[in-house]
C-alpha cells in the first residue's frame, strides 16, 4: 500500500469516525426525545385518573374529575348521574370506585389506552376506547403498584404485534391506572432517521476518502518530486555502468517546511558521503603510489637476491638486510594504510575509561630506551575515553616525529594539562606553507622526503583524536621547533585512587 493511499484511507477512517460518531449521538439524542415526548404523553392522560375522587371516598364521586361540586363528564359524553350505586353502564362508576368508561382526550390533549388494575389484582378496561377493548397483560411489578396504590414505572411491551410504551402509576386504594401508547410512529420516524442518517454517513465517508485522496495527492506532490529526483541519482549512474551514486547532484531545497529540512539533511548526507568517497579514494591512490616503491625495491632486490651465489657474503648479508628492511617498512605502511581507512569507525569495539598520562608515560619510556633524545616529562592526571590501543598508537606517532625531526641529544618536552598533549621538539619546525597539512594523509614536507616514513604518522594521530571528539593541531614554537596538541575529546571523570 503506498503513502497516498494510506494517507487517504486514513482520513477515510477518521471520517467515518466521525460521522459514525455523530450518527449515534443523532440517533440517540432523538430517540430519547421522541420516547420523552412519549412518556410526557403517558403521565398527562395518567394525571386525572390518579386525583381522588369528589367526596374524598373511594367508592363516592368521580375519578379524575375536577375539584368542585358535581360531577363532571370525565368518562363519558354526558355527565354520569349523581349518588352513590352507579351502575356498569357507559358514564357510571364500577367496582372499586373505577370508572367504567372513559372519554377520549380533549382536542389538544395527550392520548392513550387506559385499562385499570385493582388492588386486588383484577384488570378492568373501561368503555369508550373501541368496540372490542383489549386487555393489556399486567406483570408482577404492575400488579404490586396496584396493591401499594402508588409509584409508577414505565415500560415496553408488545401486544398483539403491536408495540407499546405503558405507564402504570398508583391511584391510591382504587390499584393503578395502565396509560399505553403505540411507538409505531416513533419507530416508522427512527427507521427514517436510521435510512436518512446512513444515506448522509456514506457520502460524506466517499466525499471524504475523495477529498483525502486530493490532499494526499497534493500534500504528496513535493515527496513525489523529491523521490524521483532521488531515484534519477542513481538510474543516472547505472545508465553509465556504475553502481555507485552521481554524488555530485543535489536536490532542489524548496521552502523551509519538513521536506525543505529533508531536502536540506538529503544534501548534507551526499555532501558527507561525497568527501568520505573523495577521501577513500585519495587513500587508495596514495596508498598504491606509496606501495609501487618499496614493492619495485623488493622485486629488484629478489631478483638479485636469485644470483646470490655470484656475490661476496657481506653484498649477501646486506642484501638480505636490504629486503628485510623494506618488508618492516611495507608492513607499517600496510597497518597505517589499514589504520586510515577505519576512519573514526569504532568497529563494534567498545569505548572505556583510558589513563591518558599512564599511556603517554609508557610511550616516553619506550622511546627513551631507543635513545637519541630526551625527554622532559609534565603529566596531569587524566582520564579520556576512547580506545587504548588508537590513542597509544597516535602517543606513540607523536613522539617518533618529535624524535625524527630533534638533533641528536636534543630535548622533547611533553605537556599533558588540561586533557591536551602537547609535544614539542627543538628541531627546524614547520614551513610556513606547510602548516595546514601537517595532519594529511600522505603529506610530506620538503625535508622529510629523504627521512624515512609514508607520511601517515600524523594522519593517524588526527584520526584517533577525532574518533575521541578531539582534535589535532600544528604550530611552530617560540624559540624553534615543532609544536604539536592533540586532544582526544573532554576528560572523564578521575579520582586519585585510580579509575
Amino acid at each position: 500500500m503506498t503513502l497516498r493511499t494510506r494517507i487517504a484511507a486514513v482520513a477515510g477512517v477518521s471520517v467515518a469516525l466521525a460521522v459514525g460518531a455523530v450518527a449515534v449521538g443523532l440517533y440517540v439524542a432523538i430517540r430519547t426525545d421522541l420516547r420523552g415526548e412519549v412518556d410526557k404523553g403517558l403521565r398527562e392522560r395518567a394525571r386525572p385518573f390518579a386525583q381522588p375522587p369528589p367526596g374524598g371516598g373511594a367508592n363516592s364521586g368521580e375519578v379524575g374529575g375536577a375539584e368542585g361540586p358535581g360531577p363532571q363528564p370525565l368518562f363519558g359524553g354526558e355527565p354520569p348521574p349523581a349518588g352513590p350505586g352507579l351502575g356498569g353502564g357507559a358514564g357510571g362508576r364500577g367496582e372499586g370506585g373505577l370508572p367504567s368508561s372513559v372519554q377520549p382526550a380533549p382536542f389538544g390533549g395527550a392520548s392513550g389506552y387506559v385499562q385499570f388494575v385493582a388492588a386486588d389484582g383484577v384488570v378492568r378496561v373501561p368503555g369508550g376506547q373501541g368496540a372490542a377493548p383489549v386487555k393489556i397483560p399486567t406483570t408482577a411489578q404492575d400488579r404490586v403498584i396496584a396493591r401499594r396504590g402508588s409509584g409508577s414505572a414505565l415500560s415496553d411491551r408488545t401486544v398483539r404485534g403491536m408495540k407499546l410504551r405503558v405507564l402504570t402509576q398508583g391511584i391510591g386504594a382504587r390499584g393503578a391506572v395502565m396509560v399505553a401508547r403505540p411507538l409505531g410512529e416513533v419507530d416508522s420516524e427512527l427507521n427514517r432517521l436510521v435510512l436518512i442518517l446512513a444515506i448522509v454517513g456514506a457520502v460524506g465517508i466517499a466525499l471524504a476518502a475523495g477529498l483525502g485522496a486530493l490532499v494526499a495527492r497534493v500534500a504528496l506532490a513535493p515527496v513525489r518530486r523529491f523521490t524521483a529526483r532521488t531515484e534519477t541519482l542513481t538510474e543516472e549512474s547505472a545508465l553509465r555502468g556504475n553502481a555507485s551514486l552521481d554524488l555530485s547532484r543535489r536536490l532542489e531545497v524548496e521552502g523551509s517546511d519538513e521536506l525543505g529540512r529533508l531536502a536540506e539533511s538529503f544534501n548534507r548526507t551526499l555532501d558527507a558521503l561525497e568527501r568520505s568517497m573523495d577521501s577513500q579514494r585519495r587513500l587508495v591512490a596514495d596508498a598504491g603510489h606509496e606501495l609501487r616503491t618499496p614493492i619495485a625495491s623488493l622485486r629488484a632486490n629478489i631478483q638479485v637476491l636469485g644470483e646470490a651465489q655470484r656475490l661476496p657474503a657481506a653484498e649477501q648479508e646486506s642484501l638480505r638486510a636490504d629486503i628485510v628492511g623494506e618488508l618492516d617498512e611495507l608492513t607499517a605502511l600496510v597497518a597505517d594504510v589499514v589504520e586510515l581507512a577505519r576512519g573514526t569507525s569504532s568497529e563494534g569495539r567498545q569505548a572505556d575509561d583510558v589513563r591518558l598520562d599512564a599511556i603517554v608515560a609508557a610511550a616516553i619510556e619506550k622511546a627513551t630506551r631507543r635513545g637519541g633524545v630526551r625527554f622532559e616529562q609534565r603529566l596531569e592526571p587524566t582520564v579520556v575515553t576512547g580506545q587504548a590501543e588508537r590513542i597509544d598508537r597516535a602517543v606513540g606517532n607523536l613522539l617518533e616525529n618529535a624524535c625524527k625531526w630533534s638533533p641528536d641529544g636534543g630535548l622533547v618536552e611533553v605537556v599533558l594539562q588540561d586533557g591536551v598533549l602537547s609535544v614539542r621538539d627543538h628541531g627546524p619546525g614547520f614551513d610556513e606553507r606547510d602548516v595546514p597539512h601537517v595532519f594529511d594523509r600522505f603529506y610530506r614536507a620538503d625535508g622529510a622526503r629523504g627521512l624515512p616514513g609514508s607520511g601517515l604518522g600524523l594522519a593517524i594521530v588526527r584520526q584517533a583524536a577525532e574518533a575521541c571528539g578531539g582534535y589535532a593541531e600544528a604550530s611552530n614554537a617560540e624559540g624553534g621547533g615543532a609544536l604539536l596538541r592533540v586532544s582526544f575529546g573532554p576528560r572523564a571523570g578521575f579520582s586519585a585512587s585510580g579509575v
